[in-house]
Formats: structure tokens, sequence, C-alpha cells
């Protein structure tokens, strides 16, 4: 079998110099003028020809593929998506749900396994987060707090987690995961970061090995995959790979795109040869940089349990938002800000490789003495006030027999809001249409405003207004 079946087979395919009349309509980029690189890349943009296989009905290169990722992940089976995690999450949720059923859920979860709640007009009972003080965000679940809502939910069949956290902070889910299937739960898992895990330490433990029943990897995150490429690994005999085939051939285009399929192969492969001695060149970079920015004044390091993340902190105070800003304009792009930290995804690097990190931490030094001055801006921002289940005031099968109106942010408590509101990324959700609107939540989300964090919904928030069901 080729060590990487579907990229092999495109490559044959390219080298026939073959003439397109066939769909897409840019014919492996003939009505493009000129030679550009634009142009060269869409040779890859294929259809489902003769030898290129079907991935609504892989019986070729592609089940080869796919077959090759089982085969490295342990699983029962594996499939490519084309449509990101996202699409992973929702099929995932369609395919062990039922409409009206209740299910247990991480209050902190990615927006589409809220999507994919409302897609099936499920009863969701949301489990409190714990905090992690230091960064001051939410992070993992407490076996005590997923036993309490058990125990509190007996009719709940399924339990959705996230794991790990955006910032690679991991929990204790071995012990949540074993209690829930004494239960007889379901167990899915959005692991959209932790597609590297497989490696191994001194990466964190993958929930896979755990017995999650399925999980969701986006693996463009970590792996050298384009942007929504990501896979779903089917992992227990408790859910039905049919009902996850079906959902993914409904979510998935009819024309899923070979350049993503083609980078899955190369991603699989690539984690795939990965060595012990690539492993220690990746950790040891890593620590060459850390150990660079350990020099610089004005800042601290936060070292999550996932040694691909590394987060920075100003002493001076300054918000995360403002020091990405700065470092954006040196040439710098962090995944990710907030009010207090800024987050950087490191590369997951072969020994062959070098990656810039010493040019990164000169923009870094010369971007925090443009800043230092800037004092004590930042704020604690805390959504969850208790560790306390909660759940939808209106459920989602009766919102729209409700009107909705506008109001201040500020006169919204104990409301019901009639909107998502998301900071993205991380893509988590401040506040979640038919969700009751408290006091934490109104600071939250004004000092996000105030912060100029990207926000995704909210019609009105620049004018300081939500909307409410009336």
């Amino acid at each position: 079998m080729p060590k990487k079946p579907l990229i092999e087979e495109v490559n044959k395919h390219i080298d026939k110099d073959p003439i397109s009349f066939h769909v897409p309509g840019h014919k492996n980029g003939h009505v493009f003028e000129g030679t550009s690189e634009f142009k060269s890349f869409l040779k890859n943009d294929l259809t489902e020809l003769t030898n290129l296989d079907d991935l609504h009905h892989s019986v070729g290169v592609i089940a080869e593929a796919e077959a090759k990722l089982t085969n490295l992940y342990g699983s029962i089976q594996s499939f490519f998506l084309v449509g990101g995690s996202t699409v992973g999450n929702l099929s995932m949720i369609l395919a062990t749900l039922k409409r009206n059923s209740k299910v247990l859920v991480q209050r902190n979860c990615h927006k589409s396994v809220f999507n994919g709640l409302k897609l099936i007009n499920a009863i969701p009972v949301f489990i409190t987060p714990d905090i992690n003080e230091q960064l001051g965000v939410a992070n993992g679940l407490s076996l005590k707090s997923v036993r309490t809502a058990i125990l509190q939910n007996p009719e709940a069949e399924v339990l959705i987690l996230t794991y790990p956290n955006y910032y690679g902070e991991v929990y204790d889910i071995k012990k949540i995961i074993d209690f829930a299937h004494e239960k007889d739960m379901i167990v899915l898992v959005d692991e959209a970061h932790g597609a590297h895990f497989q490696l191994g330490n001194p990466f964190p433990t993958s929930s896979m090995n755990f017995g999650a029943d399925i999980v969701v990897q986006s693996a463009h995150k970590t792996l050298p995959a384009m942007t929504m490429g990501s896979w779903v690994h089917v992992n227990s005999y408790r859910v039905s790979i049919k009902r996850i085939k079906e959902y993914l051939e409904i979510l998935q285009s009819s024309s899923p795109s070979y350049p993503i399929m083609m980078s899955l192969d190369g991603a699989r492969s690539y984690l795939e040869e990965f060595t012990v001695n690539d492993i220690e060149y990746t950790i040891s970079e890593i620590k060459k940089f850390k150990t660079m920015l350990l020099e610089i004044d004005g800042l601290i390091l936060f070292e999550p349990d996932d040694p691909l993340k590394l987060v920075i902190q100003l002493t001076s105070g300054c918000n995360g938002k403002t020091f990405q800003e700065v470092l954006e304009t040196h040439g710098v792009f962090p995944e990710m800000s907030d009010q207090k930290n800024t987050l950087l995804i490191l590369p997951l690097l072969k020994s062959s490789i070098v990656y810039p990190f010493e040019k990164a931490a000169i923009v870094i030094k010369k971007s925090i003495g443009k800043v230092n001055h800037l004092k004590n801006e930042n704020k604690k921002i805390l959504l969850y006030e208790n560790n306390a289940c909660s759940t939808l005031e209106i459920p989602y099968s009766e919102m729209d027999h409700y009107k909705e109106e506008f109001i201040l942010i500020n006169k919204a408590m104990n409301r019901v809001s009639a909107e998502t509101i998301v900071p993205y990324p991380p893509g988590i959700p401040i506040i979640i249409r038919g969700e009751k609107i408290t006091n934490a939540l109104i600071r939250a989300l004004n000092l996000y405003i105030e912060s100029n964090i990207k926000i995704q919904g909210g019609k009105y928030l620049s004018c300081k207004q939500i909307a409410v069901f009336v």
C-alpha cells in the first residue's frame, strides 16, 4: 500500500497532463492567464475522476488513506472531514442523540456543539467548568461536578466534553469517562486541539486512549493539514458507524475538496513517520525559544499541559489584545488573545526543519517595549458564578414562538438572551440563545466589547444592546 495513497494517485493524474472537461470550472487552472502559484496549485483541485475515489463511497485511494488513519489512531473506524471539526461535532451529536433527549454538556464547548444540540432540539444540561486562576479562563470538568450532573439527570444518555481547552490545558478525563460508562452513557469528545496527542509523552494522552466513544480532531490545528482538514474517530461499539456515515454524507459537501483531503493524507503520514528524535528536536527547539523569551523583561510565560501551546502575559498589565495588535504590526501573528493572555501555537517539527524562533523572540522583545507603558488594562472576566449545573430557560423547540426585542446590556439582568454571542477565537459562547443573562455574563460581555475583542453574533453590541425574548 502506498505511503500516501491519495496524494500519489493525484500526482499520477497530474503527470498525464490531463485536459479537463469536468468540474471545477478553472479546468486545472488553464482558464487563468500566466503562471502564478495559484494556477499551479489548482492542478490538485480535482473531482471524483476514475481512480481518484469518492469520499462518500470510498473504495479506492481515499478508503486506503482512511484505513491508514484508522490504523494509526487505533480506532474502530476513522473518517476524513473537509468541513472542519464543526462537521464532526455535528455528526456525532446527530448520530447519538434523539429529538428532545436530555444531554450533559461541558459549558465551555465550541459553538458547533451548541449548534448541533439546536439542530436535534436536545435538552442540554450545562456542567460548569473549573477555572484556571492563573490564566483566568475556563478549563475542564471535575469528576465531582460530572458525577453530580449524572446522578441528578439519570435519563441523560450522552455526555459531551471538550479536551483539551483552547489554551492546551487538560484534566482527568479518564475518571469522567469511566464513571459515565458505568452509567451506560455515551461519551463524545471535541478534541480539536489534540490531533498530535497520538505521539504520546511529553504530549498529553488522547481521550481515545481513555475510551471516549467518538473523538473529533482538527488535523489543521497542530498538524500540517489545510484549514478545515479534520477527522472523526469512532472508538467504541456503543455508537453506530452507519449513523455517523449517514450524517457525514448529509453534512459534508457532495463535492469535497481534494486539496484538503490530500493534506489530510499528508498530515497523517507526517504524524505516522514522526520519530522519537523528531519529538526530542521539537521539544528542544521550543525550550530554546522559551529561554529566549524568559530573558526579556516585562513578560510572564505560562506553559500549558500541551507543549505546543505557550501563553504570554505582560507584567505591566497590558491586555493581550493590545499586545497582539502590536505583534502583528511587526510580523508575528499569535493564535489569539484575551483580556490577560496572548496565545502562541508552536510548530510540530521534524528534525530537518528550522523554524524562525529567534526572529520571533526579537519581535516580541521589541513589541513589549512599545506597550510596557500601558498599565493595568486587564480585568478579570468571570463567566460562571458557581459550580451548579444550568439549562436553557426556553427550550430550542419553543424559541420560535417568542418575540424578540433589543435592550441595553446593563438592563438585561435575568432576561433570556435571544442571540448567541461568541468571541472568535476561541469560538466558545459567552451567552447562549435561550440562556438567562446573569450579572457575571453582563460584566464579561461589557469587558469584551470595551477591549475590542472580535465577536460573532450580537447584532447591536456596538450600541451596547442585546436581543432578549419577550
